[in-house]
């Protein structure tokens, strides 16, 4: 909802037409066209040159002489070359401090080094896309004959189309071999069986290191495909019987990680579903656990707003470390950072960089942030973590899962279709309309939380909903099967 005295625009809830009287904090101004439901109305005249407050910050700058009751977005509302906003201790926006978490403790499996996890997977992983028809060979076979065992979530395969025709050693060969090891290793994968090829840039070592106790087969060694397929069925009926022994505990809720991803946006998720997250996320918060905001170019024009929640210097330079590596990299790939709000996102009502970054950052709630780490590391710091991920779901999340999230949730406002095997991914619907429209898909509808105390009570909703998912409770996506087309490591540097 608009500011009074702070903000130019204000959103509208309903679609309206030309001439449609609108009350603003100093009287009434009448629409001067016909504006679409979720989209942007001048609530006073703005000229060409002025920067555009919403919610208090800057979201971008006029394009040309906007008049009041006109329609605010990409046709006279841009970001250009203008310098990004900077935080004003006036303006930021917060919200109310949660309570005290209503659980201390989920239902989840215990691993004998201490790991605890939500999920109980059997992973079958290639090390080249050479492999990965291979390992979904092997894995849709097991699956299919081990599938109802008790403790079994299932047999799964975790395709790619990297590792080889790289660079060896390169930033992007580092982040596949990052992002492979972390899954292999995820507290969510009971055992792992490894497939390669033989001859790829990615072999196996580089992948599992030393000590993992994890077993390779390679293609070209046991004899080609149907040799391989046979002699990993052998071996994974070995691991099942050892995984079926697997029963859930009631573990701490500080060892759950959650990640916080958001996916076809539009104007609501940051008015509802976003800070309705970030009150969930509040609550693992207050509770001990670990929570993991990504996706850098969208907090790219709210990234002060980051900075101003660290709890240590480093932590506060890193941030600003990294929206000036993200410059860099879209100027040398002939791109800007305000091309990330997607067709959908302009559709729905989002207009710049800036404002979808304004709506991003609210999943993260109000907590401090502690720690920031690159894309794939492991998160070890409690609290808040910022890890330096593309915007594009898929990549990131896999990126937030090889760190290891063991819980994942993810809001939208247009309906995206995601999942995260081996770990579970709540849907959360930005409005009430999507939800019944996508209910076999959507899990959890924060549309009717439009203010703050709202917020707070379907925040500790969801925070609930969340612990039951970790708990072992079926999300959505992993009902429908969701969670393998979904791995996609982030592609970087240079095809050979």
């Amino acid at each position: 909802m608009p500011r009074p005295g702070l903000d130019d625009i204000g959103l509208l809830l309903g679609g309206i037409s030309r001439g449609t009287p609108i009350e603003v904090a100093d009287g009434v101004v009448a629409a001067v066209e016909d504006i679409t439901a979720g989209h942007k109305v001048a609530l006073r005249d703005i000229p060409k040159g002025a920067p555009v407050r919403k919610y208090g910050e800057i979201i971008g700058v006029a394009l040309a002489d906007i008049p009041a009751g006109g329609h605010v977005h990409v046709h006279n509302l841009g970001i250009g070359r203008w310098e990004v906003p900077r935080a004003s201790a006036s303006t930021a926006r917060t919200q109310p401090t949660v309570a005290a978490p209503t659980r201390d403790h989920f239902l989840g499996y215990r691993r004998a080094d201490g790991r605890a996890a939500t999920r109980n997977y059997i992973v079958v992983v290639p090390t080249v896309n050479c492999s990965a028809t291979v390992a979904r060979l092997i894995a849709g076979r097991a699956d299919d004959l081990y599938r109802g065992t008790p403790g079994l979530d299932g047999v799964i395969a975790l395709p790619h189309d990297l590792g080889c025709g790289m660079g060896e050693g390169t930033a992007g060969d580092d982040i596949l071999r990052r992002t492979l090891r972390g899954y292999v290793r995820h507290a969510n994968v009971a055992a792992a069986l490894v497939i390669s090829l033989g001859c790829e840039v990615n072999q196996p070592e580089n992948v599992l290191g030393d000590g993992t106790g994890v077993e390779t087969l390679t293609i070209q060694e046991v004899g080609g495909t149907a040799a391989t397929v046979s002699a990993a069925l052998h071996h994974i009926s070995n691991l099942v019987a050892q995984v079926a022994e697997s029963r859930r505990v009631r573990i701490p809720l500080a060892e759950l990680t959650l990640g916080l991803q958001c996916g076809g946006s539009d104007a609501y998720s940051g008015l509802t579903a976003n800070p309705t997250l970030g009150v969930a996320a509040d609550l693992l918060v207050a509770g001990g656990g670990k929570v993991i905001l990504g996706e850098t170019p969208e907090i790219y024009g709210a990234h002060h707003m980051m900075r101003d929640r660290a709890s240590n210097p480093a932590a506060a330079a890193r941030i600003d470390e990294l929206i000036a590596w993200w410059q860099e990299y879209t100027d040398d790939n002939g791109v800007s950072l305000d091309g990330n709000p997607s067709p959908g996102n302009r559709a729905g009502g989002i207009t710049t960089i800036w404002e979808k970054s304004l709506g991003a950052v609210l999943k993260s709630g109000t907590s401090p942030l502690n720690a920031v780490v690159g894309y794939g590391e492991p998160v070890t710091a409690p609290g808040l973590t910022f890890m330096d991920t593309p915007g594009y779901d898929p990549v990131s999340a896999t990126g937030m899962v090889a760190g290891g999230a063991n819980l994942l949730a993810f809001t939208t406002g247009r309906g995206s279709l995601f999942g995260s095997r081996p770990v579970p991914c709540l849907k959360i619907s930005s409005t009430t309309g999507l939800y019944e429209r996508m209910s076999g898909d959507i899990d959890f509808d924060a549309g009717p939380a439009m203010s703050h105390s709202d917020q707070l009570t379907y925040g500790t909703c969801l925070f609930e909903a969340l612990v039951d998912t970790a708990s072992g409770a079926e999300s959505k996506s992993e009902a429908l099967g969701f969670g393998a087309e979904e791995i996609v490591p982030w592609r970087m540097g240079a095809v050979l």
